[in-house]
């Protein structure tokens, strides 16, 4: 049996994101709006809606129980979009820190290429063939993007899939048990439905 903790910012409906999850697997999927009890859990996802600032304040009253989650437990994180970008060190989005886990920063697509916001289908390059999220998935499969940043982190060998956008979009990064996704699983049919088991599968293997 699968527990896996969604954090509400605040910012919007969650329920859709909550239903992926039960329907590729989860057996209890709760929304939270604190972090006190992580060690209930087997996962959390960080969603994908909302703004930077906001998000990060929300958080960071618990951001030791967050980091301890990850580095001494080793719960297994899913971070989508917004929920990935915050990870990093800091976004062209907000003026606040991020909750620097990750190395590098959160930057705007290009406006003089791309029109801004990205919405829509792209597919995915495959740049790790071992990534655990992308285990069933082909190279070339097509997931759904709402978005107006994209990562740069310091560190490209945490990559495994990119898309084009006018430029290469980090689309799945993996980081021991820190996995994010840019684009949304929840709304990216059959290979957002991989996606969560995958992710539902590590959760169990942690367990």
């Amino acid at each position: 049996m699968v527990n896996v903790a969604i954090f509400d910012y605040g910012a919007g409906n969650l329920f859709s994101l909550k239903a992926a999850l039960e329907r590729n697997g989860a057996e209890n999927v709760i929304i939270i709006h604190d972090m006190k009890s992580l060690d209930k859990f087997d996962g959390l996802v960080l969603p994908g809606v909302g703004n930077f600032d906001p998000a990060v304040k929300s958080i960071e009253p618990y951001k030791d129980i967050f980091i301890k989650s990850i580095e001494e437990d080793f719960m297994p994180i899913l971070g989508i979009c917004l929920g990935m970008e915050m990870l990093f060190n800091h976004s062209e989005e907000g003026t606040r820190d991020g909750l620097k886990i990750l190395d590098g920063k959160v930057i705007i697509l290009p406006k003089k290429k791309v029109k801004v916001p990205h919405m829509g289908w792209n597919n995915l390059e495959i740049i790790k063939k071992e990534s655990k999220l992308l285990q069933g998935i082909k190279d070339g499969s097509w997931a759904y993007f709402v978005h107006s940043y994209l990562i740069a982190p310091e560190n490209n060998s945490i990559v495994s899939a990119i898309a084009q956008y006018g430029v290469n979009v980090p689309a799945i990064v993996e980081e021991d048990n820190l996995y994010g996704t840019q684009f949304h699983p929840e709304k990216s049919g059959k290979l957002g439905a991989i996606i969560m088991k995958n992710f539902l599968n590590v959760c169990s293997e942690q367990k």
